[in-house]
């Protein structure tokens, strides 16, 4: 039994504590052409697949010790991972299928297994594989390759509203103004689908260090503050309560500074750009039993129905509202509160505002 990828065709682990049954797959795929790892094993698969990721997996549902079940349900919570295609093998009913495609697989296989039935579903399942990887890869290009033009144009259209060309009329300062708001959300609209692609794949890296969150989150007010001053709102920011333990959870938080001020800058943008009276109001607290750091952020808007309220932080879900965005800013706020292993969450009513709920780690060291 080797753990040791010999060549690149398509690497393929099969997971089974039955010696005979892995003997029966090995034969198989490699019959095909495929180079497969075998393992007896929930944990030694973990393992394996956290050193060198397979093309597929091949999980027999009942192993003792950890069940296919959770061995599929741990992959798919490892957000490091890609995307690898499991294929579960089992002896039971639609029940258990069921269960095992809740928990992330992407189809089974019955035991005793098919020759033939075993090879087409493999197959079926690499070019999903191979689909998913170049989607992922075309993404990725595009996004930078279009950057560089409208980056340019950032440039250029700056340049001429500086004069640098020569004096422009007034209604072709204003043409230019339109021009060049259009391609900075245009170019803030790609910064974020980047960004987003960059979690969804693993890609994305975070430096967690202590920082004062509420100095960062005055920072933020201070930055938006002429936004909501030329609607007339308040934007405030309060510790509740504001005792000596509050202040110094508050103080040191541990994560990635720049990331969690673009969730606040989004947070608190929003609730400038959809509320018209009132106020934006950002709490900081602690949770009841003090093991989380709360941040609310909370306006006077216009709200959002329950229908939108449950698909609003998925990529591309757009309000209904006018004044609706492109759909990624909550979608990569989920993904980076995610990322700081917290939670996000929205409560609203139509026309009565609404409050999103964000809770983070506290730092254990700094307990009082």
């Amino acid at each position: 039994m080797s753990a040791d990828r010999t060549h690149k065709t398509n690497y393929i682990l099969a997971v089974d504590d039955t010696p005979d049954n892995l003997i029966l797959v090995q034969l198989a795929l490699e019959e095909e052409g495929h180079n497969v790892v075998l393992v007896n094993d929930g944990p030694t698969a973990l393992q394996q697949i956290e050193k060198s990721p397979p093309d597929l997996i091949l999980l027999d549902v009942m192993m003792p010790g950890m069940s296919g079940y959770e061995v599929t349900q741990r992959i798919r919570a490892n957000r490091n991972l890609p995307f690898i295609p499991v294929l579960l093998i089992t002896a039971y009913e639609e029940s258990s299928v069921v269960k095992g495609l809740d928990l992330g697989a992407d189809e089974f296989i019955r035991k005793p297994v098919q020759i033939d039935e075993l090879q087409a579903r493999v197959r079926s399942l690499l070019r999903l594989k191979q689909t998913i990887d170049q989607r992922e890869n075309f993404v990725s290009c595009l996004t930078h390759d279009l950057r560089t033009p409208l980056l340019a144009t950032d440039r250029m259209l700056s340049l001429f509203q500086k004069g640098v060309y020569g004096e422009i009329s007034p209604k072709m300062s204003k043409a230019i103004a339109t021009m060049s708001s259009s391609n900075k959300n245009l170019l803030q609209m790609l910064n974020n689908l980047l960004d987003v692609h960059s979690y969804e794949v693993g890609e994305k890296i975070l430096i967690f260090k202590p920082f004062n969150l509420q100095q960062l989150i005055s920072e933020v007010i201070t930055e938006l503050a002429p936004l909501a001053e030329e609607k007339g709102l308040e934007l405030a920011l309060e510790l509740n309560p504001e005792t000596d333990e509050v202040k110094k959870a508050v103080s040191r938080v541990v994560g990635d500074r720049l990331e969690l001020r673009r969730v606040l800058a989004n947070l608190i943008g929003n609730g400038i750009k959809f509320t018209d009276i009132g106020r934006i109001d950002i709490r900081l607290g602690l949770s009841t039993d003090s093991a989380w750091v709360i941040l609310e952020v909370e306006d006077s808007g216009i709200g959002i129905s329950a229908q939108e309220q449950a698909t609003i932080f998925e990529r591309f879900r757009q309000g209904n509202h006018k004044r609706s965005g492109n759909g990624l800013g909550l979608h990569l706020c989920h993904k980076i509160i995610t990322a700081h292993q917290g939670t996000i969450d929205v409560q609203s009513q139509l026309n009565k505002g609404t409050v999103f709920k964000i809770c983070l780690p506290r730092d254990n060291s700094e307990k009082v």
